[in-house]
C-alpha cells in the first residue's frame, strides 16, 4: 500500500500593507497658483465684474442724480437672466438717492413710479379707436390691488393657482396701458392696441417671476418686463432691417451721449468724443451713425 503523503500547510507570510494613496482633491476645491495663492472661479471672477460695474453705474448717477435704463442695460447687458441682481442694482440705486428714468425722455424726467392717479387714468380713452376704448372700459372694471391683496395672490399663484394668476394679471392690465401709452408712434407699423398685447405678454412673464418675500411693490418690477416686452416689438417692427434689441439699446445710449455732449460743448460733438464718453470705439460710433 502507498503510503499517504503529509500535506503541510504553508505558512502565510506577512501580508505587507498597501500605502494609502493621497485622496483625490474634490472637484470645485479651489485651485492654487506656483505662487500658491488661490485662483478665482468664474462665478467669483463674474461677481468681481458685475460688483465693479454696480460701483461705476452708481458713480456716474451720482455726478447727476440719475441713471437711464439704457445705460443699465450696457452695464448690465444679461441683466433678464438674472432679475434677483436686476433688484439688487435698483435697491442700490434708491439707497444712492439716484433714480432710474427712460433713456428717450431725458428732458422731462418721468416718475420712478406710476401713481394710482395715473393707473386710474390709464383707462381714459380721450380720441381713441372705439376698440381701445372698449379695451380700457373693460380692463377698468378691475379694481387695483392693494399690497397685502397682492401677496395673497402671490402665495396662491406660487402653490399652481391658475385663477390667481388670471386675477392679478387681469387687475394689473393698466399699468400696461399707461406704460404702453409713452411708446405711440414710434412706429407706423404697431397702433396702441399692438403695443398693449405686447406689454401684455411682459406684464406675464413678471407675474410668473414675482418673488413677493423681497417685499417689492409689484408695479415697480413689472415696469421693467412691460417696458423690455414693448421695446423688443418696437425693434421687431419698426425697421425693415431688424436691428438686434443689444443694438437699439447701444442707439439710445449713443443718442443720450450725443445729447449731452452737445450741451456741454455747445456744438455737434465729434464720432472721437462720442467714443471716449461712452467707452466704445470709433469704429463702432460710426457704425451706429450709419444704421441710426
Amino acid at each position: 500500500m502507498k503510503k499517504k503523503k503529509k500535506i503541510t500547510k504553508a505558512k502565510k507570510k506577512p501580508v505587507k500593507k498597501a500605502a494609502k494613496k493621497p485622496a483625490k482633491k474634490k472637484a470645485g476645491a479651489s485651485k492654487k497658483s506656483k505662487a500658491g495663492k488661490p485662483v478665482k472661479g468664474k462665478k467669483e471672477l463674474k461677481k468681481e465684474v458685475d460688483l465693479q460695474a454696480l460701483s461705476d453705474l452708481i458713480e456716474r448717477g451720482r455726478s447727476r442724480g440719475f441713471v437711464t435704463d439704457g445705460e443699465v442695460l450696457n452695464y448690465f447687458p444679461k441683466i433678464e437672466e438674472d432679475i434677483s441682481f436686476l433688484e439688487q442694482i435698483y435697491d442700490k440705486l434708491e439707497e444712492a438717492n439716484i433714480k432710474v428714468v427712460e433713456t428717450n425722455q431725458l428732458i422731462e424726467l418721468p416718475k420712478e413710479e406710476i401713481s394710482e392717479k395715473e393707473l386710474e387714468e390709464a383707462t381714459v380713452g380721450e380720441h381713441l379707436p372705439d376698440a381701445v376704448q372698449m379695451y380700457l372700459k373693460e380692463i377698468g372694471r378691475t379694481p387695483l390691488l392693494k399690497g397685502e391683496e397682492e401677496r395673497e395672490l402671490a402665495k396662491r399663484i406660487e402653490k399652481g393657482d391658475q385663477e390667481a394668476r388670471r386675477h392679478f394679471i387681469q387687475a394689473n392690465l393698466r399699468l400696461v396701458v399707461s406704460i404702453a401709452k409713452r411708446y405711440v408712434n414710434r412706429s407706423p407699423n404697431l397702433s396702441i392696441l399692438d403695443l398693449v398685447q405686447e406689454g401684455n405678454i411682459g406684464l406675464s412673464r413678471a407675474v410668473d417671476k414675482f418673488d413677493y418675500r423681497r417685499g417689492f411693490k409689484f408695479s415697480t418690477y413689472a415696469t421693467w418686463w412691460i417696458r423690455q416686452a414693448i421695446t423688443r416689438a418696437l425693434a421687431d417692427q419698426s425697421r425693415t432691417i431688424r436691428i438686434p434689441v443689444h443694438m437699439v439699446e447701444t442707439i439710445s445710449k449713443y443718442t443720450q451721449a450725443k445729447r449731452r455732449l452737445l450741451q456741454e460743448l455747445g456744438r455737434e460733438p465729434l464720432a472721437e468724443e462720442i467714443a471716449i464718453e461712452m467707452n466704445i470705439p470709433v469704429d463702432k460710433i460710426r457704425h451706429i451713425q450709419k444704421i441710426s
